[in-house]
């Protein structure tokens, strides 16, 4: 009876957002400590995620990070970009996953065997994991980035293009963490360039 391989799951935050990088999370779970209450980071409070991430972190045999910048997202796209973020997470990791477990459709370039799992932060506790230790480290890049830049509801919005964004990338215009690919950005910057000619 062959053995089951050690998994990692990976899950991302932020690619919808029109600001700060996209971020990938791996980990691998300790099958001799489980996690009571692991979900699609999205359905949880704030506070039950935070507290969860802690819990991952402290419990898990290891977990690591992988970003994107703004830059790499508008050179690459932001697919590619995402792809990225997650092969650098699965290859931050101390030890090697025998499989990965990725939740969405597509997979990145991995040195190990991979599976896609449409939905799997919902319904694969390691992924879940993955999902809320991405999600946690991105809201905490943004609240640093409210500080940084006070006249942008960061820490509410999270750079996602809520009505609150939109109405403050049109008073105040974009910033170097705004992704120039990314509609409205993308179409002020080609106004602006009309306006020079």
């Amino acid at each position: 009876m062959t053995s089951t391989p050690i998994e990692a799951g990976v899950d991302e935050a932020g690619r919808g957002p029109l600001a700060g990088p996209v971020v990938a999370a791996a980990v691998i779970l300790d099958p001799n400590r489980p996690i009571v209450g692991l979900a699609d980071s999205k359905i949880l409070s704030a506070q039950k995620r935070e507290g969860l991430a802690e819990t991952i972190k402290a419990s898990a045999l290891c977990w690591a990070v992988g970003m994107a910048s703004v830059e790499e997202i508008d050179s690459l796209n932001i697919l590619q970009a995402t792809l990225l973020a997650m092969q650098r997470a699965v290859l931050g990791l101390s030890a090697q996953p025998g499989r990965v477990l990725v939740d969405g459709n597509r997979l990145p370039v991995l040195p190990m065997p991979a599976l896609a799992i449409v939905k799997g932060d919902s319904t694969v506790p390691v992924i879940s994991a993955a999902s809320i230790v991405a999600k946690v480290v991105r809201d905490s890049i943004m609240d640093n980035y409210h500080k940084e830049y006070p006249q942008f509801s960061f820490h509410l919005h999270k750079g996602y293009g809520t009505a609150l964004h939109i109405s403050e990338l049109e008073r105040y215009g974009f910033l170097p963490i705004h992704r120039k690919s990314f509609n409205p950005v993308r179409t002020m910057i080609a106004r602006q360039m009309q306006q020079i000619i």
